[in-house]
Parts: structure tokens; sequence; C-alpha cells
């Protein structure tokens, strides 16, 4: 690993390329870890906590198949058992082993347990199509499987000649049925802590090996194999002390997939502090939040939406007085925390002497209510709804949406907004608790260089300027897994990589994250559209769950609509129509669409810098997005192509093609 302090960079110019600019703060917790230069490979940090944290609480699943609870000293020898066992069952050094299965201790186990050996693990989710677990079997050319349950197997069909050139097959959970090896018969053999010493004694232990190996989406074909390397991981474990610094013992809740490189990164980072981790689900998430009063959580942004969605569903139940008490109050609140923004520069856009005079004057109107709320209101509101103990609330996997943002500002939960792909570990940047501009991406991670070209020229831009995004950093992949060509696409011979997003780097080197190149609308006129700004602005109304914006290549926009069905129906009889409500494109529906589609170019017109072609010229109610129906990724972001596909007949209608 490179020296994290060796770049100290500011941005001495106005051309758009920042480093990490570190505090105080971060150096120290920077310092606190230097341990970790001297760790090769990820698999060794568990024989430290063993050592220090040893009957500490280290992983808690109590929604597994089989639940499981493991101090730090119980995880470190049962990591040590896996690697004995795949030792022999004939698992060698840089072999690869596919893994598809869903958060569990058994999981972290086994990966943990063939990084010990030098080995890799190919991972997927269980609930991936069997198509694609097979592409990937196939092209991690992977020697042996690791499967969370009978069904999983079931589903992968595959011929006696596929089985042959497996060393193992392995099941997390359940009864297994003949050739398959149980977990609990598997992790027995591997009682011979005298042989795994041997073993792990001659591999030659170097951090350039393959740690593991993660697929992209594959929404728009074959999903790519991102090989991430010991070097790659142990950057973010020990970067991700910029962001968050929790200590031994304090609780994590991990909702999203482990196999997903935000959630794994993280996991790992929250282990080497110590922390005691919670596996969950969204099926859980509501009671588990209150239960295990979190102090750090990995999340995406549709979690916390979902989150707030709960919170007002429940505030339109109580009486009209207290019910407008607290909308009162969070109105209140909202305010003067812009206020305090303006007054701090926290803001993206430029604050003159005229606006930091008024910011002042708004604070201290403001500040009464506020206080009073902060001690009676929000505390118990947010007990309820996140435990009341979050500190370092880091949302990844997409942009946050400006009202979800102010929202939990309002409320006293500062949402650490990060960014990152799977090609890069993921994290390049993430707000600091210190430095929260509200809209961006943060600031990047240590050794970590971030600049914006021109999409075609690939020449710097300035400050402030849209362009390409690209980034420069050991957490990157030195290219996909058999790939070459594809690798050239993104990895130039400088070691930059494209990351296919649009943005801009504001003074202090925060990135402001505009919308994704591929996902850009160009309309029929050649004007451009970023749908991810309109679409967060939708679902800022009430009336809307999830919005789809359309138009490539048509004369103007539209948009597919999932409405939240009891506000809809209620604001609809507010206005004297039928409360019925049809989704589809229909005469019964008419009405009720014309109606929406005003209200949301209302939204739209009120945006700041609003433009004339993003008015929605007709819309259509379709069914939710959801992980279910493949509309989703496990962390939430819209397949677009899907979602075309699924509505494309509405998509011919709305367009009359």
């Amino acid at each position: 690993m490179s020296n994290i302090n060796s770049k100290k960079n500011t941005l001495a110019s106005k051309n758009a390329l920042a480093f990490w600019i570190p505090s105080r703060k971060e150096e120290k917790a920077i310092n606190r870890r230097s341990y970790l230069e001297k760790i090769i490979q990820v698999d060794e940090i568990w024989e430290r906590l063993k050592d220090q944290l040893g009957d500490l609480i280290a992983v808690d699943s109590p929604h597994t198949f089989h639940p499981e609870s493991f101090t730090y000293k119980e995880l470190a020898e049962n990591i040590s058992k896996a690697a004995d066992a795949f030792s022999q069952v004939g698992v060698e050094p840089d072999d690869v082993v596919a893994l598809f299965a869903e958060n569990s201790p058994r999981w972290l186990i086994a990966d943990q347990g063939l990084m010990r050996l030098g080995a890799s693990d190919a991972v997927r989710g269980s609930t991936a199509p069997s198509s694609e677990l097979r592409y990937i079997l196939q092209d991690s050319n992977a020697v042996g499987l690791i499967v969370q349950n009978s069904n999983v197997w079931d589903s992968l069909s595959l011929d006696e000649q596929q089985i042959k050139r497996f060393k193992f097959v392995l099941q997390l959970e359940g009864k297994a049925c003949d050739g398959v090896i149980e977990w609990d018969s598997f992790l027995k053999n591997g009682l011979n802590k005298e042989n795994v010493s041997k073993k792990e004694n001659i591999i030659d232990r170097k951090q350039t090996r393959i740690a593991t190996i993660l697929y992209t989406s594959g929404t728009t074909g074959k999903p790519k194999g991102v090989p991430l390397t010991h070097s790659n991981l142990l950057h973010q474990i020990r970067a991700l002390a910029c962001v968050a610094n929790p200590s031994p013992g304090e609780p994590v809740l991990s909702v999203l997939p482990i196999w997903h490189s935000y959630e794994r990164s993280a996991e790992y980072y929250f282990f080497s502090c110590g922390c005691t981790q919670t596996y969950t689900s969204i099926r859980y998430l509501k009671e588990d939040l209150p239960r295990v009063k979190p102090i750090v959580m990995a999340t995406v942004p549709r979690l916390w939406e979902s989150i707030k969605i709960g919170f007002e569903d429940a505030v339109e139940k109580l009486p009209n007085l207290r019910k407008n008490l607290i909308k009162t109050a969070i109105s209140n609140s909202k305010a003067y925390k812009l206020a305090r923004r303006k007054f701090n520069l926290l803001t993206i856009d430029r604050v003159s002497t005229l606006d930091k005079i008024i910011s002042v004057i708004e604070i201290l109107l403001r500040f009464p209510i506020h206080r009073i709320s902060s001690v009676f209101l929000w505390p118990k509101i947010l007990t309820k709804i996140c435990g009341g103990r979050l500190k370092f609330p880091i949302s990844g996997g997409g942009a946050i949406a400006p009202h979800i943002d102010s929202f939990f500002e309002a409320l006293g939960v500062e949402l650490l907004v990060g960014y990152g792909l799977t090609e890069t570990s993921p994290v390049l940047t993430c707000r600091r608790p210190w430095r929260n501009i509200r809209g961006s991406a943060g600031q990047p991670l240590p050794d970590t260089e971030i600049k914006i070209v021109d999409p075609e020229t690939l020449q710097t831009k300035k400050l402030l300027q849209k362009g390409l995004v690209l980034a420069r950093g050991p957490q990157i992949m030195s290219g996909y897994l058999g790939k070459e060509s594809e690798s050239k696409k993104v990895l130039d011979i400088n070691g930059w990589f494209n990351t296919g997003d649009l943005g801009m780097l504001l003074a202090d080197g925060s990135l402001i994250l505009t919308g994704r190149a591929k996902d850009t609308i160009v309309l029929s006129s050649g004007e451009n559209i970023e749908p991810g700004p309109l679409e967060e602005a939708l679902i800022a109304s009430p009336l809307i769950e999830q919005a789809f914006l359309l138009g490539q290549d048509q004369k103007q926009l539209a948009a597919l609509i999932v409405p939240r069905i009891d506000y809809v129906k209620g604001w609809f009889t507010d206005r004297g129509f039928d409360s019925l409500i049809v989704l589809g494109i229909c005469p019964e529906n008419r009405v009720l669409r014309e109606e929406l589609r005003m209200e949301m170019n209302k939204v739209l017109e009120n945006r700041l810098g609003s433009r004339r072609e993003e008015r929605l010229f007709s819309i259509a109610l379709v069914e939710p997005f959801t992980i279910e129906n493949g509309l989703l990724t496990q962390t939430l972001k819209q397949k677009r192509e899907k979602i075309i596909q699924r509505d494309l007949n509405l998509i011919n209608k709305i367009y009359d093609l």
C-alpha cells in the first residue's frame, strides 16, 4: 500500500482536479490504524482482533436459517477451521471458488477461510437468475462451489461434466443431497491447527493477489468480472477511517448484500474497528433499527426514502393538532439547518455577504423552536425510526434526493453520502462529518484523485464545469477478468478510470454528480436531459413512490409513475374527482393522469435552474419497480433497460409508436 499521507495537495489551480486534503481528525484516525501497513492480506486482521477483542461479540445473525452469534475469538477460530477444511478438499493458492449465498456468519467464515489459503471467491447472491450464476461459474473458472441451500444447487441444473470439474460443492444451510457437503460436517474436518499453520507458512502472501471477483450488474449485457486484490480492499479498510471512526463494541446494522462491493468493504472496515455487526434484511429492518440502535450503517438512498415514507405515513394518522405541530417543527428545523449551512459556506451555491447576513437573522429567529424540537421531539422520533444513536449514517449506491437529505438533517441525522463503483472497491469520495456539503458526493479518500474532463476531447475541465468523472487510486481494479478490450475502454495507461458518470468539482474538492453518461436523455431537438435530478424532484412529492423518465430521441419528456395509492386517492378526492386508481393508460384514468401530470410539472417548474424542455407532456401509471420483479438491483438502483423492456407497450402508447 502506498503512503496515505503522501498527498496533501490543495486545488492549486482552477483545473477540475482534486486530491485528498486531510484534516487533523483524518490524519489522527489514519495514524491510529498504522498497524494495517504491516498487513499483507485481509484475512490477517482476524488474529489481531482475536488477541485484542477476543470475548467481544463480532457478529450476530438472528434472522438467518441458522441463527448464530460469534465472538472475535470464535470467529477467528472458525476461519482457521474453514481454511484447513478447504485445504483438505484440495483448494490451492490462486484457486477460484464460486460463492452464491446471502449475508450470514457462514458466508464471512467461508470468504475469509479461502483468503487465508491464498484463494479467492467469485460471489453473487443466491436469488440471481440461474443463467447468470452458471455464467459466473464458467467465466471465473471456479474449481469449487459454495451455495446457500439445496434450492440454489438444484436451480443451477449442472450436468455431470460440469460437476466433475469441481473439487467440492459445499452447502451453507439445511440438509444437503448426495455429493454436496453440509457446513457442519465440513467445518468439523478443519480441526488440525498444525496443518493450517503449515499450509499458511508455504503460501506466498502478497497484496497483489486477487482476493475476490465481483460481477457487475449486467443490465445491458453479460456481467463483467471485477477482480479486486488484497491491496484494493486494504486501502478501503484503512482509508474509511476518514469518514467514520466507531469504537470497539459499538453496534453496526448490516442490511445490504455482503457480496456487493459497498457492503463488503464496509463490513471489513467495521470489523477492523472491533464493532458488533448484526445481519438484518429489508423484511426485519423496521424492527431491528430501534432494537440494535446502530452507531453506523452502510445504506443506499432507497432505504432512507423508505424510512421517511414510513414516518410520514405514521404522522398522517395522528390527530390534526399533533400532526400539524410535527410538520411545522420539521419545516422550522429544515430552514434553521439551511441557514446554518449558508453561514458556514456548506452549500453548493455561492453565498454572498448579504446571504450570510440574512442567514444570521434566520438562525436567530428559528433557533428557539429548533432547540425545543431537538430536546423534546427529535430524540423520540429518531429512537423509533432508526434507534436514535446513528453517528455515521453512510449512504452510497447513488445520489440521495435533496428532500431526503434535508428531512434527516432537520431531525439531527447528518447523512454521509459517498460515491464509487464495483471497479473501485468501491469508495472514491465521501462527505465528512465536518465537511458535509449537501448535494455533493464528498471529497476524495486518501491517495485518491478525481478529475473532470470533456467527454469527447478528454481535456481537463475547470472547476464548476460539468464533464466526465475520472478517478485514480490504489482502490481501482487493474482490469476486467479476461476482457482486455473492455478494460482498455475504461482504464488508460496512466491509471485513470472512466467512471461513466457526469459531474463537476467545487473548489474544496467536493464532487457533485450530475448524471450517468449512458442515462442522459437526448431529445430530438438535441437538448440533453439528465433524468436523475428530475426523478429525485418528482419523488419528493408525497404522491409519487417511484419515477422513471422517458424521451430518448423524442420531442418531449414523459414518465412512468408508480403512485402512492393512498395519498393519490385522498388528493384526487379532495379535488372533487372519483378516487378510483387505475394503472396503465386508459380512458378510466385519463383525468387522474392529466391532474398528476400538471401537479408534477409544477414540481419541475419550481426546481432551481428549471428549463422548458424538462416538462412532461404525458405520464403512465405503472406497477412498482422492485428487487423481486427484477427491476431494481440489490442496492435498489433502477435497471433502466429492464424497466423499458417491461413497460415497452405503454411507452409505445405514450409516443404513439
